[in-house]
Parts: C-alpha cells; sequence; structure tokens
C-alpha cells in the first residue's frame, strides 16, 4: 500500500468524481471516502452512489492491471486479474488528478472514468462515505448499454413512440432522466462504514 504523507496522522480522506462515460448530459456523482479503502468496499460505494443494483460482474481499470471479484465461481473471471479485496482507492490513484476505470456489467459495458479530484486531511469523526453531488438517473439495470439506453430515453421522453408503453411498462411507470436524490444516496451510504 502507498503510504500518504499527512503530519496530522490517520487516513486522508479522497474526493472522487465518478462520471458515466459517453453520455451528455454527463451522469456523475461526487462521493468523499477514506483512502485506504478497499477496492471490494468502493465498489459498494460507486454502486449506491450511482443508482446501480449489484446485478452484474464489474473490474477495476488502471493502466494495464484489472482489479476485480477472483472468487466469483463463473468463467468470466480472468487469470490476470488481481483480487479488489487487497488493493485500496490510494494504489489506483496515488495523486489528486488521478484517474482509473471502473467497468460495470461487462456485456453493456458500463464505463465510469474515477477522477481523484481533492485529498483532504484526515477527520476523526468520519464515519461513512458521502455524497456531494450529482447529476441524472443512473440508467436502469439490463437496457441495452448505451444504445440501449438512448433508445429507452428517446421512448420514455415521447408518449407517441411506438415503443414508450411497453418501455413505460417495462420500467414500472414514469422516467426522469434527469432524477438524481441526494438525500437517498446519502442514505444509502450511511450504511457503508469507512
Amino acid at each position: 500500500m502507498i503510504r500518504l504523507n499527512n503530519t496530522g496522522g490517520g487516513t486522508p480522506l479522497y474526493q472522487l468524481k465518478i462520471t458515466l462515460r459517453g453520455y451528455k448530459p454527463f451522469i456523475w456523482r461526487r462521493v468523499i471516502l477514506p483512502a485506504d479503502m478497499k477496492l471490494d468496499r468502493l465498489h459498494c460505494v460507486i454502486q449506491t452512489a450511482m443508482g446501480w443494483k449489484d446485478s452484474h460482474l464489474h473490474q477495476f481499470v488502471a493502466g494495464n492491471e484489472c482489479f476485480g471479484q477472483t472468487d466469483c465461481g463463473c468463467d468470466a473471471g480472468d487469470p490476470e486479474m488481481q483480487d479488489e479485496r487487497r488493493y485500496t482507492v490510494t494504489d489506483l490513484a496515488p495523486a489528486a488528478r488521478a484517474k482509473f476505470i471502473y467497468e460495470y456489467d461487462l456485456g453493456d459495458s458500463w464505463e465510469h472514468e474515477i477522477l481523484l479530484e481533492k485529498i483532504l486531511p484526515p477527520q476523526a469523526d468520519f464515519k461513512h462515505p458521502s455524497c456531494l453531488g450529482g447529476a441524472n438517473a443512473c440508467p436502469p439495470e439490463d437496457c441495452g448499454g448505451s444504445y440501449g439506453y438512448a433508445g429507452f430515453v428517446e421512448a420514455m421522453a415521447d408518449p407517441k413512440h411506438e415503443e414508450h408503453e411497453q418501455m413505460k411498462e417495462w420500467i414500472g411507470g414514469a422516467w426522469d432522466a434527469a432524477y438524481f436524490d441526494l438525500d437517498k444516496v446519502n442514505a444509502g451510504l450511511k450504511k457503508i462504514k469507512a
């Protein structure tokens, strides 16, 4: 593990911006968490902050290395995959402005760019990750990746679209692509220990 210099003792906090690649308007979240958080826990933070349901495989990619679940009991595991439980956020982003990728649902390939915006001083009373802000709704699970999501948004926005009623039934009601509830995200993040 890489050690960060801090004179006050304790673990620095990281301010990360998580942006789902390939979408405008941007779908993003800004979170704060401890620099030494293990990647399997970061996965939980991203799932909660973005609004995913943790129904698919995932991986982190930094440089030429991949980090993920090495004991998932599935054929998708790469023998070169590093065990995400052994690495921290600091290992992938050792300095401010560092970036890495979080890919969720390896079939639909939802790629998130993770940017370390700031390294903040330790806070003795920091108990759980928190979300500072974000914009726009996370795509629904299993909507078919970026192409499928674009079609879904188009159909949901136009009541006269030939697939509007079918999509509305599939999603269980109305859909607002601009929806983001900061309080709901932070309520979910409170369940994740720092």
